[in-house]
């Protein structure tokens, strides 16, 4: 039996041949650029990259099949976007990413017309003010009327509430972006401070019933707990729970809400940060309805749909390992009128302006059933 060293001394003269062979495979993909620039002929054919594909497959005994069916489809995506450079040419979303980077203003607006969904006091406007230094802002009853808002051109902007620290992510606004059009412009991580709010007089004894936004409560669930008389009621928004709480003659109701909202309201802070997390944290996205992409912008966002087959989502994420960008989040979520299908909405980390980002552009659009491109912007900490 050979010794572990000798075998693998042969495995990395292996290796070596293949990085060879790779190489020369690139060599020929630029001369077939050059014939389809000639005769004007599609880069995609995606007839010869099936007929490889299941080709490869066969070549390799049957427990080896979908590793060479992986590993062609690689080597078929990185001919694709090489043909794609030299020939200067991008997809749908490239076009828009490359049109923006072109048309990007040289700084993100201080002072802008922003929508937010609540009252005076929510979250919601104080991640805004940390994202424009002069904000004018417009209130709305939903978060739908927010998207509306921006869509229809009352409002530059909006902003919305995405995902929380404890309690994840926020589920009616992911279910909306796949009904709206918009661009994600810029993101801020906000600490999210509860207190427990009530009128004046009241005590903690005296509370039956807390108000507060579904999130809200879940992210106070052990300090409730410990108030075992009271009874949560959900609210659209924390601050017009503070603005409820203020507005009744019962004695014995409270709010969660930020600290801002008791002196707003006239309430009193019965109980300060009752989060059950101190390290608690939510993220805002701001939305524009067109897309724009401002200096810095390092971040992008992506739903995807992918085809209904075995291998889709992992030939997704070999794309993402491929070019070396970071996937910093990925969530599934129903698609409306198609059962078990999901769109599948990715945060990832990548300069607009880089190479490897074009080429990710170019690739989902042929790889995947459909796929937006929401926006490229960076995160206010």
């Amino acid at each position: 039996m050979p010794e572990l060293t000798e075998i693998r001394n042969r495995i990395n003269r292996i290796d070596q041949d293949i990085t060879r062979l790779f190489l020369e495979r690139m060599e020929a993909t630029a001369q077939v650029a050059d014939y389809k620039r000639a005769t004007g002929k599609p880069v995609f054919d995606p007839a010869r990259e099936r007929a490889n594909i299941a080709a490869a497959s066969k070549r390799v005994p049957p427990e080896l099949a979908s590793y060479a069916s992986t590993l062609e489809s690689v080597l078929m995506a990185a001919s694709r976007d090489a043909q794609y450079r030299a020939l200067g040419q991008e997809g749908t979303s490239g076009v828009a990413l490359s049109r923006a980077l072109l048309e990007a203003p040289s700084a993100f607006p201080a002072a802008a017309h922003v929508a937010c969904q609540g009252v005076e006091g929510a979250y919601q406007q104080i991640a805004t003010e940390r994202l424009f230094r002069r904000p004018t802002i417009s209130y709305y009853g939903s978060f739908a009327q927010v998207f509306e808002a921006v869509e229809q051109g009352d409002a530059q902007f909006g902003v919305l509430p995405i995902e929380n620290s404890t309690a994840g992510s926020v589920n009616q606004v992911y279910d909306l972006m796949m009904s709206h059009n918009f661009s994600i412009v810029r993101s801020c991580r906000l600490k999210i401070d509860h207190n427990l709010l009530v009128k004046p007089g009241t005590s903690k004894e005296d509370i039956r019933t807390v108000y507060s936004h579904q999130q809200a409560l879940s992210q106070c669930s052990a300090y409730l707990a410990t108030l075992p008389n009271c009874r949560p009621n959900i609210c659209e928004n924390t601050a017009i729970a503070a603005q409820t709480v203020a507005q009744s003659d019962d004695p014995t109701v409270a709010a969660l809400a930020s600290r801002a909202c008791a002196d707003l309201y006239g309430l009193v802070i019965a109980e300060a940060s009752v989060q059950d997390n101190q390290n608690n944290y939510t993220r805002f996205a701001c939305i524009a309805r067109d897309l724009t992409v401002y200096p810095g912008a390092d971040r992008s966002s992506l739903m995807i749909v992918l085809k209904h087959e075995p291998g889709a989502l992992y030939n997704v994420l070999s794309r993402f390992y491929a070019l070396d960008i970071n996937i910093t989040k990925l969530e599934s979520r129903p698609i409306p009128g198609r059962d078990f299908e999901f769109m599948f909405y990715f945060d990832i980390e990548c300069p607009a302006v880089s190479p490897e980002f074009a080429s990710l552009l170019n690739s989902m659009e042929i790889i995947c059933e459909d796929m937006r491109y929401l926006g490229s912007y960076a995160e206010v900490l």
